[in-house]
């Protein structure tokens, strides 16, 4: 038996704080959460403030550490970009595969069915295309881009069940209600995302299974007057969670604003860094499907751009979107930290992760009083 006692530290939950408690983990586990003076036996860890919380989950990661998973599609890669975001408090992550060609999607299931066995912080496996419209392509390359077949919905059900957590984006337009209602059922995590769907569109995919909306706003219909699109369908569905970029360039803070307080329901809005390589790393420019992305300096935060100015993924860690939530979105520390940690676990139905509740994992990451983060611990080890 392995015990350790962290104190000296705010603890979050997940739900509340605690001040002047301790956090006991217990062979990788939470154990309890009890009062200073009430310790047992065990390794103490002593920090010194700032707040203990729940690991980040990241449910869209390009890259990072230097590696986009487009360019190496294998285990090292995942574990590379897991390390290279771990030291901003992300435990659990999905890297995210961009549209790309049948043999690299093949190669991403493979790595990631052989990634998910160890614990090294790949929870599963994001792909994002090849199944996206044209019309809404942002970044990615338009003539890679297909409809769903039969052949594809047999292998992302079959990938699921040796993965485990398996997320596809997957444009409206390029897949039928009944193919998104076998692939739900199967356990796949349907998103609707790079879409150019009208609102019936987006309801029939919702109607069948789509559980969420890939980086709301972004690459997709957006909200007119008399058509709702699919951002304001998305909003509207009480039960539909929506991943966002707060990154200051993605979407302009009045917007994010408005899309919290529209999201009441059991969906909410969760952070999602859509990190490239640079996380994590020295580099300035990074090739993405053989065109140059290129950093460019922003207020709160850099942004990356192609050529012409398109934005092409963010160069943002989830500890700096926490705190752009709190200096510009009016949210509060609990639920900025939610939303990195508890909405994305419940999104992805992580059930063990984003809290700090006796028998879950303890995921940690202690942030200091600026939210800048000091230490990350993962299944209790500190990474």
């Amino acid at each position: 038996m392995s015990r350790t006692i962290f104190l000296g530290s705010r603890i979050f939950d997940g739900d509340h704080f605690h001040d002047g408690k301790a956090l006991i983990v217990r062979d990788g586990r939470i154990e309890a959460i009890v009062a200073g003076e009430a310790l047992p036996e065990g390794k103490m860890v002593k920090l010194e403030g700032g707040v203990l919380a729940p690991g980040f989950i990241d449910a869209q990661v390009n890259g990072g550490g230097g590696r986009m998973l487009n360019d190496a599609p294998s285990p090292e890669s995942m574990f590379i970009i897991a390390d290279g975001h771990s030291p901003y408090g992300t435990t659990s992550l999905l890297p995210t595969l961009i549209t790309d060609t049948s043999t690299a999607t093949k190669e991403a299931i493979a790595a990631a069915k052989d990634a998910v066995k160890t614990d090294r912080g790949v929870a599963g496996l994001h792909l994002e295309g090849p199944h996206l419209a044209p019309a809404r392509k942002g970044a990615h390359v338009a003539e890679l881009m297909r409809p769903v077949e039969d052949a594809d919905v047999r292998q992302l059900v079959d990938a699921r069940q040796a993965i485990g957590t398996l997320m596809v984006t997957m444009a409206a337009e390029q897949v039928t209600p009944t193919q998104i209602r076998a692939l739900s059922e199967a356990g796949v995590i349907v998103s609707i995302g790079h879409s150019d769907a009208n609102a019936e569109q987006a309801e029939a995919a919702f109607a069948a299974g789509a559980r969420g909306v890939t980086h709301l706003f972004n690459a997709m219909s957006q909200i007119g007057h008399r058509a709702p699109g699919l951002a304001g369908t998305a909003l509207d569905h009480p039960s539909i969670w929506c991943g966002i970029i707060a990154d200051g360039h993605h979407v302009d803070r009045k917007t994010m604003r408005i899309a919290l307080r529209a999201k009441q329901g059991e969906g909410k809005l969760f952070f999602v860094t859509d990190a490239m390589s640079l996380v994590g790393s020295e580099q300035d420019s990074f090739t993405l499907n053989g065109r140059t992305v290129r950093r460019q300096e922003g207020d709160f935060c850099s942004k990356l751009v192609l050529a012409d100015g398109t934005l092409a993924g963010a160069d943002i860690d989830m500890t700096a979107a926490i705190r752009y939530g709190l200096t510009y979105l009016d949210l509060s520390l609990a639920e900025a930290l939610r939303m990195a940690s508890a909405y994305p676990a419940a999104f992805l139905r992580l059930a063990d992760r984003g809290f700090l509740r006796p028998g879950m994992r303890a995921d940690l990451v202690h942030l200091s009083d600026k939210l800048e983060a000091k230490a990350t611990w993962r299944a209790g080890t500190l990474l």
